[in-house]
């Protein structure tokens, strides 16, 4: 008899009520999961997204505020290469108070590079800055800064063919009509050297600043690569102090080494000379130097936050964003031709940057749908 019942009470169908109530709470408190993980997801974008307008602001402001500092020291008087290259790293003492309040205790990990390591990394990373800075300080010398902030723009196609190679990046169609254009951009300033030479320099010194700057282009493009190959693979800590360590520390090398070139080349016997021939005064040639060291650093920190947050590629695409800047602010203070060439070279380094940025809202776009599928399929 009590096998019978017992046969009766496993046959019976479940309460059809009590299933639906186990159910609704099962699916109300997944759905409290999935809005928490929405809020949380959307927060981290959104501070995700508000370090990179930060960076960006400090990116493009720093490089055109550097850029036409730069100039200015030249035009008034300036004549000195290796102080030139100097200022472009000796601004790291402004880090300082930053690093101190941003470090944070050290732990023992295995994710950590020793200190040979990252040592050795600083130190290359400083060589390869001296040899990038004194080319960018040849090109502004020799060329006008229109004509010099244009030619910048080949960085990103470097960079880009760089990231092919270290970074694994993958060409698209509109990345490589972004490198068509900028490619066709700095073909057109070339053929524009006589319009620049009569008013600037000589043909010869045009063409120094011209090759120059492309090789800086070429050396800085590498550098930003081989950064982020050192963020992925090597360090792989995500705090705001790598940041600034990967600015200071390698800056550190950079000027000792420009200080011993400035005593080497024997430059620094004519710097008092310099600074009293100079157009504006001791005060504005001092002024000068220490604001454009200044500005150099907030730009280095912007590009190496934005390689930190998303990649060198795309932090070379916003350093163009300089681009229709430093011109126009070149023809009003520095009085800088802007003829048909020139501005056609403005257009299609425009075009290139635009083709790029188009590039990396589709790769968003494709992103959030997978992540959105992704979290559809868990839910279920």
């Amino acid at each position: 008899m009590t096998s019978l019942n017992q046969m009766e009470f496993e046959d019976k169908p479940p309460n059809p009520f009590l299933v639906f109530v186990l159910l609704s709470l099962h699916g109300w408190k997944g759905n409290q999961r999935d809005q928490r993980s929405n809020k949380t997801r959307k927060l981290e974008r959104y501070t995700r997204w508000s370090r990179i307008g930060i960076y960006t602001i400090f990116l493009v402001c720093g490089q055109s505020a550097a850029t036409l500092l730069g100039r200015l020291y030249y035009d008034k008087g300036g004549n000195s290469k290796w102080m030139a290259t100097l200022v472009q790293s000796a601004g790291f003492p402004i880090l300082l108070p930053f690093l101190w309040f941003f470090s944070q205790p050290t732990k023992s990990s295995s994710k950590q590079p020793n200190f040979l390591t990252f040592s050795f990394i600083c130190f290359a990373f400083g060589l390869l800055l001296i040899g990038d800075n004194l080319m960018y300080s040849y090109g502004l010398l020799y060329l006008p800064v229109s004509t010099y902030s244009l030619l910048c723009a080949t960085q990103l196609a470097f960079n880009a063919l760089l990231s092919f190679f270290l970074n694994a990046q993958k060409f698209t169609p509109y990345i490589l009509n972004s490198l068509v254009l900028l490619t066709v951009s700095a073909s057109l300033l070339a053929f524009n050297s006589e319009s620049d030479t009569t008013t600037h320099s000589s043909k010869g010194k045009y063409v120094i600043g011209f090759l120059c700057t492309l090789g800086a282009s070429a050396t800085y493009s590498l550098y930003l690569c081989l950064l982020q190959v050192c963020f992925e693979k090597v360090i792989k800590r995500e705090t705001f102090s790598i940041v600034l360590d990967m600015q200071i520390y390698p800056s550190i090398v950079a000027s000792c080494g420009c200080v011993v070139g400035l005593f080497g080349s024997g430059e620094w016997r004519g710097l008092r000379d310099e600074m009293r021939g100079y157009e504006e005064g001791r005060v504005s040639y001092f002024m000068t130097l220490v604001w454009t060291a200044v500005t150099w650093q907030v730009s280095s920190v912007g590009l190496l936050g934005l390689i930190f947050e998303v990649s060198s590629l795309f932090s070379n695409v916003i350093s163009t964003l300089a681009l229709p800047v430093v011109p126009i602010l070149a023809v009003i203070f520095f009085h800088d031709k802007m003829n048909g060439v020139k501005a056609m070279a403005l257009v299609l380094a425009l075009w290139g940057f635009v083709s790029y940025i188009y590039q990396n809202y589709l790769d968003e776009s494709k992103a959030k749908a997978n992540q959105q599928s992704a979290d559809n399929v868990s839910t279920v």
